[in-house]
Protein backbone atom coordinates (compact mmCIF):
# COMPACT_ATOMS: atom_id res chain seq x y z
CA UNK A 1 0.00 0.00 0.00
CA UNK A 2 1.33 3.43 -0.97
CA UNK A 3 -1.37 5.76 0.31
CA UNK A 4 0.00 9.28 -0.04
CA UNK A 5 -2.71 10.58 2.28
CA UNK A 6 -0.83 9.17 5.22
CA UNK A 7 2.72 9.05 3.95
CA UNK A 8 4.71 12.14 4.88
CA UNK A 9 4.89 13.76 1.49
CA UNK A 10 5.79 17.42 1.68
CA UNK A 11 4.25 18.10 5.09
CA UNK A 12 7.10 16.82 7.24
CA UNK A 13 8.63 20.30 7.43
CA UNK A 14 5.83 21.32 9.81
CA UNK A 15 7.22 19.04 12.50
CA UNK A 16 10.33 19.58 14.56
CA UNK A 17 12.71 16.98 15.89
CA UNK A 18 12.38 15.76 19.46
CA UNK A 19 13.82 18.50 21.74
CA UNK A 20 15.49 15.90 23.96
CA UNK A 21 17.55 13.93 21.40
CA UNK A 22 19.65 12.23 24.06
CA UNK A 23 16.67 11.04 26.11
CA UNK A 24 17.33 7.40 25.17
CA UNK A 25 20.74 5.78 25.39
CA UNK A 26 21.31 2.38 23.84
CA UNK A 27 23.88 0.78 26.13
CA UNK A 28 24.34 -2.62 24.49
CA UNK A 29 22.77 -5.10 22.07
CA UNK A 30 22.74 -8.87 22.16
CA UNK A 31 24.78 -10.50 19.41
CA UNK A 32 22.53 -13.56 19.06
CA UNK A 33 19.12 -11.82 19.21
CA UNK A 34 17.71 -8.32 18.70
CA UNK A 35 17.59 -7.71 22.49
CA UNK A 36 18.74 -4.32 23.75
CA UNK A 37 19.88 -2.78 27.02
CA UNK A 38 18.94 0.88 27.27
CA UNK A 39 18.30 3.91 29.46
CA UNK A 40 15.37 6.31 29.04
CA UNK A 41 15.43 9.76 30.61
CA UNK A 42 12.18 11.47 31.65
CA UNK A 43 11.20 14.51 33.71
CA UNK A 44 10.60 12.34 36.77
CA UNK A 45 13.51 9.95 36.57
CA UNK A 46 15.60 7.61 34.48
CA UNK A 47 14.26 4.21 33.42
CA UNK A 48 16.54 1.22 32.86
CA UNK A 49 15.32 -0.97 30.00
CA UNK A 50 14.06 -3.59 29.33
CA UNK A 51 11.35 -2.68 31.83
CA UNK A 52 7.86 -3.76 32.85
CA UNK A 53 5.38 -1.02 33.80
CA UNK A 54 2.65 -1.77 36.37
CA UNK A 55 -0.78 -0.60 35.25
CA UNK A 56 -2.59 2.06 37.28
CA UNK A 57 -5.56 2.75 35.02
CA UNK A 58 -7.54 4.89 37.47
CA UNK A 59 -4.54 6.57 39.08
CA UNK A 60 -3.80 3.56 41.28
CA UNK A 61 -2.20 0.17 40.88
CA UNK A 62 -5.02 -1.86 42.40
CA UNK A 63 -4.45 -2.87 46.06
CA UNK A 64 -0.94 -1.31 46.27
CA UNK A 65 0.34 2.00 47.61
CA UNK A 66 3.16 4.02 46.00
CA UNK A 67 5.38 2.82 48.85
CA UNK A 68 4.75 -0.79 47.79
CA UNK A 69 5.65 0.09 44.21
CA UNK A 70 8.90 1.73 45.25
CA UNK A 71 9.81 -1.28 47.41
CA UNK A 72 9.48 -3.73 44.52
CA UNK A 73 11.51 -1.54 42.18
CA UNK A 74 8.83 -0.08 39.90
CA UNK A 75 10.48 2.56 37.74
CA UNK A 76 7.43 3.79 35.83
CA UNK A 77 3.68 3.17 36.03
CA UNK A 78 0.70 3.73 33.72
CA UNK A 79 -2.48 5.77 33.86
CA UNK A 80 -5.31 5.89 31.32
CA UNK A 81 -6.49 9.01 29.51
CA UNK A 82 -10.01 7.79 28.82
CA UNK A 83 -10.78 6.64 32.36
CA UNK A 84 -9.13 9.53 34.22
CA UNK A 85 -10.88 12.06 32.03
CA UNK A 86 -14.25 10.51 32.91
CA UNK A 87 -13.49 10.62 36.62
CA UNK A 88 -12.26 12.61 38.36
CA UNK A 89 -11.59 14.62 35.09
CA UNK A 90 -8.23 15.80 33.87
CA UNK A 91 -9.10 19.39 34.79
CA UNK A 92 -9.50 18.46 38.45
CA UNK A 93 -6.23 16.49 38.38
CA UNK A 94 -4.48 19.53 36.89
CA UNK A 95 -5.96 21.83 39.57
CA UNK A 96 -4.63 19.48 42.25
CA UNK A 97 -1.09 19.55 40.89
CA UNK A 98 -1.13 16.88 38.18
CA UNK A 99 -1.33 13.12 38.32
CA UNK A 100 1.98 12.67 40.17
CA UNK A 101 0.84 14.82 43.09
CA UNK A 102 -2.73 13.52 42.93
CA UNK A 103 -1.71 9.88 43.41
CA UNK A 104 1.44 10.43 45.47
CA UNK A 105 3.82 8.90 42.94
CA UNK A 106 7.01 10.83 42.19
CA UNK A 107 8.35 8.54 39.46
CA UNK A 108 7.66 8.60 35.72
CA UNK A 109 4.12 8.06 34.44
CA UNK A 110 3.06 6.92 30.97
CA UNK A 111 -0.56 7.54 30.00
CA UNK A 112 -2.35 5.55 27.34
CA UNK A 113 -4.32 7.75 24.98
CA UNK A 114 -7.64 5.93 25.11
CA UNK A 115 -6.92 4.28 21.78
CA UNK A 116 -7.43 0.82 23.27
CA UNK A 117 -10.93 1.90 24.30
CA UNK A 118 -11.59 2.51 20.60
CA UNK A 119 -11.13 -1.27 20.34
CA UNK A 120 -12.57 -2.52 23.62
CA UNK A 121 -15.66 -0.28 23.70
CA UNK A 122 -16.62 -0.94 20.08
CA UNK A 123 -20.34 -0.97 20.88
CA UNK A 124 -20.16 2.47 22.49
CA UNK A 125 -18.19 4.46 19.94
CA UNK A 126 -18.19 5.84 16.41
CA UNK A 127 -14.87 6.29 14.62
CA UNK A 128 -14.67 9.44 12.52
CA UNK A 129 -11.83 11.01 10.56
CA UNK A 130 -11.37 13.66 13.26
CA UNK A 131 -11.50 11.28 16.24
CA UNK A 132 -13.78 8.97 18.18
CA UNK A 133 -17.23 9.79 19.55
CA UNK A 134 -18.02 7.73 22.65
CA UNK A 135 -20.79 7.03 25.02
CA UNK A 136 -19.41 6.83 28.53
CA UNK A 137 -19.45 3.28 29.86
CA UNK A 138 -20.38 4.80 33.23
CA UNK A 139 -23.51 6.82 32.47
CA UNK A 140 -23.95 6.95 28.69
CA UNK A 141 -22.85 10.60 28.44
CA UNK A 142 -21.47 11.64 25.07
CA UNK A 143 -17.78 12.49 24.76
CA UNK A 144 -15.23 12.89 22.01
CA UNK A 145 -11.54 12.04 21.78
CA UNK A 146 -9.50 13.40 18.89
CA UNK A 147 -5.82 14.37 18.72
CA UNK A 148 -6.40 17.77 20.36
CA UNK A 149 -8.53 16.34 23.15
CA UNK A 150 -6.15 13.45 23.85
CA UNK A 151 -3.07 15.66 24.00
CA UNK A 152 -4.88 18.25 26.10
CA UNK A 153 -5.96 15.64 28.64
CA UNK A 154 -2.45 14.21 28.91
CA UNK A 155 -0.98 17.68 29.33
CA UNK A 156 -3.47 18.28 32.14
CA UNK A 157 -2.35 15.02 33.76
CA UNK A 158 1.32 15.98 33.40
CA UNK A 159 2.28 12.70 31.74
CA UNK A 160 5.98 12.02 31.32
CA UNK A 161 5.17 9.87 28.30
CA UNK A 162 1.97 10.61 26.38
CA UNK A 163 0.64 8.24 23.75
CA UNK A 164 -0.95 9.37 20.49
CA UNK A 165 -4.53 8.39 19.77
CA UNK A 166 -4.81 5.52 17.31
CA UNK A 167 -7.31 3.06 15.89
CA UNK A 168 -6.64 -0.50 17.01
CA UNK A 169 -8.11 -2.95 14.45
CA UNK A 170 -9.70 -6.13 15.77
CA UNK A 171 -8.48 -9.64 14.99
CA UNK A 172 -9.26 -11.01 12.50
CA UNK A 173 -9.38 -7.94 10.31
CA UNK A 174 -9.95 -7.41 6.59
CA UNK A 175 -7.00 -5.86 4.81
CA UNK A 176 -8.91 -2.83 3.48
CA UNK A 177 -10.30 -2.03 6.92
CA UNK A 178 -6.84 -2.39 8.42
CA UNK A 179 -5.30 -0.11 5.79
CA UNK A 180 -7.92 2.51 6.57
CA UNK A 181 -7.18 2.25 10.29
CA UNK A 182 -3.43 2.56 9.68
CA UNK A 183 -3.91 5.62 7.49
CA UNK A 184 -6.20 7.26 10.04
CA UNK A 185 -3.81 6.46 12.88
CA UNK A 186 -0.95 8.07 10.98
CA UNK A 187 -2.91 11.28 10.44
CA UNK A 188 -3.84 11.40 14.11
CA UNK A 189 -0.22 10.75 15.15
CA UNK A 190 1.04 13.59 12.99
CA UNK A 191 -1.57 15.91 14.49
CA UNK A 192 -0.72 14.80 18.04
CA UNK A 193 2.94 15.62 17.56
CA UNK A 194 2.16 18.98 16.00
CA UNK A 195 -0.09 19.85 18.94
CA UNK A 196 2.57 18.72 21.44
CA UNK A 197 5.14 20.81 19.60
CA UNK A 198 3.02 23.95 19.31
CA UNK A 199 1.95 23.81 22.98
CA UNK A 200 5.51 23.44 24.28
CA UNK A 201 4.76 20.02 25.75
CA UNK A 202 7.75 18.42 23.98
CA UNK A 203 10.02 21.39 24.64
CA UNK A 204 9.32 21.03 28.37
CA UNK A 205 10.79 17.53 28.38
CA UNK A 206 7.65 15.45 28.06
CA UNK A 207 7.72 12.61 25.54
CA UNK A 208 5.11 11.56 22.98
CA UNK A 209 5.18 8.02 21.60
CA UNK A 210 3.65 6.98 18.28
CA UNK A 211 1.82 3.65 17.87
CA UNK A 212 2.35 1.25 14.95
CA UNK A 213 -0.74 -0.62 13.80
CA UNK A 214 -1.19 -3.05 10.91
CA UNK A 215 -2.83 -6.14 12.42
CA UNK A 216 -1.38 -9.29 10.82
CA UNK A 217 -0.30 -7.62 7.56
CA UNK A 218 3.49 -7.40 7.55
CA UNK A 219 3.66 -4.85 4.74
CA UNK A 220 1.19 -2.51 6.45
CA UNK A 221 3.15 -2.73 9.68
CA UNK A 222 6.40 -1.95 7.86
CA UNK A 223 4.95 1.05 6.04
CA UNK A 224 3.32 2.32 9.24
CA UNK A 225 6.59 1.93 11.18
CA UNK A 226 8.70 3.63 8.54
CA UNK A 227 6.27 6.51 8.05
CA UNK A 228 5.90 7.16 11.78
CA UNK A 229 9.68 6.90 12.18
CA UNK A 230 10.08 9.70 9.66
CA UNK A 231 8.13 11.98 12.01
CA UNK A 232 10.89 11.57 14.63
CA UNK A 233 8.83 10.79 17.71
CA UNK A 234 10.68 10.37 21.04
CA UNK A 235 9.51 6.74 21.16
CA UNK A 236 7.41 4.13 19.40
CA UNK A 237 4.93 1.46 20.43
CA UNK A 238 3.82 -1.75 18.76
CA UNK A 239 0.03 -1.69 19.01
CA UNK A 240 -2.74 -4.01 17.93
CA UNK A 241 -1.22 -7.21 19.25
CA UNK A 242 -2.68 -9.55 21.89
CA UNK A 243 -6.20 -8.70 20.70
CA UNK A 244 -7.26 -12.32 20.26
CA UNK A 245 -4.71 -13.71 17.82
CA UNK A 246 -2.66 -16.84 18.68
CA UNK A 247 0.68 -16.26 20.39
CA UNK A 248 2.79 -17.26 17.34
CA UNK A 249 0.98 -14.66 15.26
CA UNK A 250 1.41 -12.06 17.98
CA UNK A 251 5.15 -12.64 18.16
CA UNK A 252 5.36 -12.66 14.37
CA UNK A 253 3.81 -9.21 14.19
CA UNK A 254 6.10 -7.79 16.87
CA UNK A 255 9.02 -9.22 14.88
CA UNK A 256 7.59 -7.69 11.70
CA UNK A 257 7.56 -4.22 13.29
CA UNK A 258 10.65 -3.67 15.43
CA UNK A 259 13.26 -3.91 12.62
CA UNK A 260 11.72 -0.84 11.00
CA UNK A 261 11.68 1.34 14.11
CA UNK A 262 14.58 3.68 14.91
CA UNK A 263 17.31 1.93 16.86
CA UNK A 264 18.01 5.06 18.90
CA UNK A 265 14.47 5.37 20.28
CA UNK A 266 12.66 3.25 22.91
CA UNK A 267 10.25 0.56 21.71
CA UNK A 268 7.16 -0.35 23.68
CA UNK A 269 4.77 -3.27 23.14
CA UNK A 270 1.39 -2.40 24.60
CA UNK A 271 -0.82 -4.48 26.86
CA UNK A 272 0.91 -7.84 27.25
CA UNK A 273 1.95 -10.49 28.30
CA UNK A 274 3.03 -13.60 30.22
CA UNK A 275 6.60 -13.84 31.60
CA UNK A 276 7.84 -16.00 28.69
CA UNK A 277 6.21 -13.66 26.19
CA UNK A 278 8.07 -10.71 27.68
CA UNK A 279 11.43 -12.46 27.34
CA UNK A 280 10.63 -13.53 23.78
CA UNK A 281 9.71 -9.96 22.86
CA UNK A 282 12.86 -8.59 24.48
CA UNK A 283 14.69 -10.92 22.09
CA UNK A 284 12.74 -9.25 19.26
CA UNK A 285 14.03 -5.83 20.24
CA UNK A 286 11.31 -4.51 22.58
CA UNK A 287 12.32 -2.30 25.53
CA UNK A 288 9.10 -1.59 27.45
CA UNK A 289 5.98 -3.54 28.43
CA UNK A 290 2.78 -3.14 30.40
CA UNK A 291 0.01 -5.59 31.22
CA UNK A 292 -2.84 -5.95 33.71
CA UNK A 293 -2.27 -9.72 33.85
CA UNK A 294 -0.02 -9.99 36.93
CA UNK A 295 -2.20 -7.75 39.10
CA UNK A 296 -5.52 -9.04 37.79
CA UNK A 297 -4.80 -12.74 38.33
CA UNK A 298 -3.23 -12.00 41.73
CA UNK A 299 -6.64 -10.90 42.98
CA UNK A 300 -7.87 -14.42 42.21
CA UNK A 301 -4.98 -16.21 43.92
CA UNK A 302 -2.85 -17.00 40.84
CA UNK A 303 0.82 -16.25 41.47
CA UNK A 304 3.94 -16.64 39.36
CA UNK A 305 7.00 -18.81 39.95
CA UNK A 306 9.98 -19.73 37.74
CA UNK A 307 8.26 -23.10 37.25
CA UNK A 308 5.02 -21.58 35.99
CA UNK A 309 2.02 -20.06 37.76
CA UNK A 310 0.33 -21.70 40.73
CA UNK A 311 -3.26 -21.34 41.93
CA UNK A 312 -3.20 -20.79 45.69
CA UNK A 313 -6.83 -21.87 45.96
CA UNK A 314 -5.77 -25.47 45.36
CA UNK A 315 -6.06 -27.76 48.37
CA UNK A 316 -2.44 -28.90 47.94
CA UNK A 317 -1.25 -25.55 49.33
CA UNK A 318 -3.41 -25.63 52.49
CA UNK A 319 -0.47 -26.58 54.73
CA UNK A 320 2.43 -25.60 52.47
CA UNK A 321 4.98 -23.73 54.64
CA UNK A 322 7.08 -22.44 51.74
CA UNK A 323 7.00 -18.92 50.35
CA UNK A 324 5.70 -18.51 46.80
CA UNK A 325 9.30 -18.35 45.54
CA UNK A 326 12.25 -19.28 47.72
CA UNK A 327 14.77 -16.44 47.94
CA UNK A 328 12.74 -13.84 46.04
CA UNK A 329 13.28 -10.63 47.99
CA UNK A 330 9.87 -9.06 48.33
CA UNK A 331 7.72 -8.47 51.42
CA UNK A 332 5.34 -11.32 50.57
CA UNK A 333 7.98 -13.98 50.04
CA UNK A 334 10.07 -12.83 53.00
CA UNK A 335 7.21 -13.07 55.47
CA UNK A 336 4.36 -15.35 54.40
CA UNK A 337 3.78 -18.98 53.50
CA UNK A 338 1.72 -20.37 50.68
CA UNK A 339 -0.58 -21.78 53.37
CA UNK A 340 -1.26 -18.33 54.84
CA UNK A 341 -1.76 -16.75 51.44
CA UNK A 342 -4.17 -19.54 50.50
CA UNK A 343 -6.08 -18.93 53.74
CA UNK A 344 -6.41 -15.22 52.93
CA UNK A 345 -7.44 -15.95 49.35
CA UNK A 346 -10.16 -18.52 50.07
CA UNK A 347 -11.42 -16.37 52.97
CA UNK A 348 -11.83 -13.38 50.67
CA UNK A 349 -9.56 -11.18 52.75
CA UNK A 350 -8.44 -7.91 51.13
CA UNK A 351 -4.88 -8.52 52.28
CA UNK A 352 -4.68 -11.45 49.86
CA UNK A 353 -4.95 -9.09 46.89
CA UNK A 354 -2.25 -6.81 48.26
CA UNK A 355 0.26 -9.57 49.07
CA UNK A 356 -0.30 -11.54 45.86
CA UNK A 357 -0.22 -8.43 43.66
CA UNK A 358 2.95 -7.25 45.33
CA UNK A 359 4.56 -10.62 44.62
CA UNK A 360 3.39 -10.87 41.01
CA UNK A 361 4.51 -7.38 40.06
CA UNK A 362 7.85 -7.92 41.78
CA UNK A 363 8.23 -11.20 39.89
CA UNK A 364 7.79 -9.32 36.60
CA UNK A 365 10.09 -6.49 37.61
CA UNK A 366 12.73 -8.91 38.87
CA UNK A 367 12.53 -10.82 35.60
CA UNK A 368 13.30 -7.62 33.68
CA UNK A 369 16.15 -6.92 36.09
CA UNK A 370 17.58 -10.37 35.37
CA UNK A 371 17.21 -9.69 31.65
CA UNK A 372 19.24 -6.48 32.00
CA UNK A 373 21.97 -8.32 33.90
CA UNK A 374 22.23 -11.01 31.23
CA UNK A 375 22.23 -8.44 28.45
CA UNK A 376 25.17 -6.76 30.15
CA UNK A 377 26.88 -10.14 30.58
CA UNK A 378 26.36 -11.00 26.92
CA UNK A 379 24.50 -14.28 27.44
CA UNK A 380 20.90 -13.19 27.07
CA UNK A 381 20.09 -15.61 24.25
CA UNK A 382 21.02 -18.78 26.16
CA UNK A 383 19.70 -17.54 29.49
CA UNK A 384 16.27 -16.52 28.20
CA UNK A 385 15.76 -19.76 26.29
CA UNK A 386 16.59 -21.81 29.40
CA UNK A 387 14.30 -19.63 31.56
CA UNK A 388 11.38 -19.97 29.16
CA UNK A 389 11.91 -23.74 28.85
CA UNK A 390 11.84 -24.22 32.63
CA UNK A 391 8.74 -22.03 33.05
CA UNK A 392 6.78 -23.67 30.26
CA UNK A 393 7.75 -27.20 31.36
CA UNK A 394 6.57 -26.48 34.91
CA UNK A 395 3.32 -24.96 33.70
CA UNK A 396 2.68 -27.99 31.46
CA UNK A 397 3.39 -30.38 34.32
CA UNK A 398 0.86 -28.64 36.54
CA UNK A 399 -1.78 -28.76 33.83
CA UNK A 400 -1.06 -32.48 33.43
CA UNK A 401 -1.36 -32.95 37.20
CA UNK A 402 2.16 -34.24 37.71
CA UNK A 403 3.55 -31.27 39.64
Amino acid sequence: MKNQDWMLGGRSSMLVASPMPDHFQLLSTDTATAARRGRLRTRHGTIETPIFMPVGTQGTVKSLTPAHLREIGAQIILGNTYHLNLRPTSELVRELGGLHAFMGWDGPILTDSGGFQVFSLAKLREIRDDGVAFQSHLDGAKLFLGPREVMGIQQNLGSDIAMVIDECPPWPCERDACATAVARSFRWARQCKQIATDSGFLANGHHVFAIVQGSTFDDLRREAAESLASLDFPGYAVGGVSVGEPEPEMLKQVGATTPFLPSDKPRYTMGLGTPPQLLKMVALGVDMFDCVLPSRVARNGLVFTPDGPINLKNEKYRADPRPIVEGLDNYTCRNFSRAYLRHLTVSGEMLAATLCTLHNLHFYLDLMSQARVHLEAGDYATWHRAWVERYEAGAAARIAGVA
